[in-house]
């Protein structure tokens, strides 16, 4: 049996936003469903992809909002801001604080034509362009708002492949990104100063050292031609080294990094560690860290099940104690990508995985980190309070588990599985059992 404990009077710290998401629950044009994200306490959501099945020329991309390049980029008139406007204004009044990404959503048709993911044309002009998204969303511009918006986000995953014409994000060198990335980083800070914080790249992640460190994959340095995915993440950590040099050489505005992994909790905790390590001695060390892509079982046939919910709570939670700032799980629309681990896409309610976020929005209401101790094999755990209520939420992604509290204090255990949603645990002598692909919520 393992024991689990709380310690009020050791305090850690402020719960993270760890419970951000990609792209909202929209539907075709409609926000109607973005009250869940309001229900589950969601801080961010990060505006990549959006309506990337339907109205995807519609949505916050370059293209869609400044649809003429030869346009005048000082002119109101040359913008057209009407969808976007529709969802930004729509999460601001659910308590979810967009993050902008300046740039274009992925063409996952890229190898048969691409169309928008070549770099602009005039880099000047394309950051110019950013600039008056930016007035217009928080500065009033162009019959706009005062959102105050804070990040923005310069382009998506632009090290895809070292091959520019198979990279469906950036169809262009890595020096052509450097420089699109040192231009608009300059002008942003120019026109805005420490009002709104800068930073890029949504880097592909640094899967080389889950190879490495766990033999995840063909191991590197055998005999024989490199695979291409081995050639593309040894890409992705080449990228990430120049890039960051080139920053701390020229002294760029930088105030997060973003990056992105597909993998399990405990192998997101490995890149983590290599994120942290390398930025501090780069000397960037106070530069925020944004998991803002991720996503353990994007698969369709584990969309709803206990084991997508389990994993994605256990990333919540393991990623609280590391350095990361805030991260983004790609993703809560509700639609047929295998991604959208969050929603049903037929009856439009939300499965298992979002009351694992819900659940994680409730400790992050709370706000206090303080010290939890449940040990066992892939079992996660967080505890937090405020002055009048405490709680703990628990992922078991091992095997079933019998968990004794050690309290004399009443609580309520809730579990949360594919057949369950808060559904009230019977608790016997302080004691319950947690099985493989469970989480529980602890209310005290």
């Amino acid at each position: 049996m393992t024991e689990l404990r709380i310690n009020r009077e050791k305090v850690l710290g402020k719960i993270k936003p760890m419970h951000g998401v990609g792209q909202p629950p929209i539907i075709g044009v409609s926000t109607e469903k973005f009250h869940f994200l309001k229900e589950a306490n969601i801080p961010y959501s990060r505006l990549h992809d959006v309506g990337d099945w339907f109205g995807g020329n519609l949505f916050v991309d370059i293209p869609n909002v400044f649809r003429d390049f030869e346009a005048d980029e000082n002119d109101p008139a040359s913008y057209d801001f009407t969808f976007t406007d529709i969802i930004i204004k729509d999460l601001i009044e659910n308590g979810c604080e967009p993050i902008y990404r300046l740039g274009v959503t992925i063409e996952n048709f890229h190898m048969i034509k691409s169309y928008r993911i070549y770099p602009p044309k005039d880099m000047a002009k394309w950051a110019r362009i950013c600039e008056h998204v930016i007035r217009h969303y928080n500065y009033g511009w162009a019959d706009g708002f005062n959102y105050n918006i804070k990040y923005w986000e310069i382009w998506n995953e632009p090290e895809g492949h070292p091959v520019p014409q198979k990279n469906g994000m950036w169809n262009a060198t890595k020096e052509e990104y450097f420089e699109l990335y040192r231009i608009t980083s300059k002008h942003l800070r120019k026109c805005f100063g420490n009002e709104i914080k800068i930073g890029g790249y949504a880097s592909c992640g640094f899967y080389k050292e889950l190879e490495i460190q766990i033999g995840l994959g063909a191991a590197f340095g055998t005999d024989g031609p490199l695979t291409d995915w081995q050639q593309r993440t040894l890409y992705f950590e080449q990228f990430f080294f120049e890039f960051i040099k080139m920053v701390k050489e020229e002294n760029l505005p930088f105030d997060f990094f973003s990056y992105h992994s597909y993998s399990q909790p405990d192998q997101n905790k490995i890149m983590q560690a290599f994120c942290e390590k390398n930025l501090e001695e780069a000397g960037l060390g106070d530069v925020e860290i944004h998991l803002n892509e991720w996503n353990p079982n994007p698969y369709r046939e584990e969309r709803g099940t206990s084991r997508a919910c389990a994993a994605a709570v256990a990333n919540l939670l393991a990623m609280q104690n590391t350095k990361m700032t805030l991260m983004c799980y790609y993703d809560a629309r509700i639609g047929i990508s295998a991604y959208s681990g969050l929603f049903n896409p037929l009856t439009f309610e939300p499965f298992c995985t979002y009351y694992g976020f819900k659940a994680f929005g409730k400790l992050y209401s709370l706000g206090t980190q303080i010290e939890c101790v449940c040990e066992g094999n892939e079992l996660y755990s967080l505890a937090a309070m405020n002055e009048e209520n405490t709680a703990i939420l628990i992922s078991n992604l091992g095997e079933d588990t019998d968990i004794k509290f050690d309290t004399n204090e009443k609580f309520k255990a809730y579990l949360i599985d594919e057949k369950n949603t808060f559904s009230l645990l019977d608790t016997f002598d302080n004691s319950f059992k947690i099985k493989k692909n469970q989480v529980i919520y602890i209310e005290m």
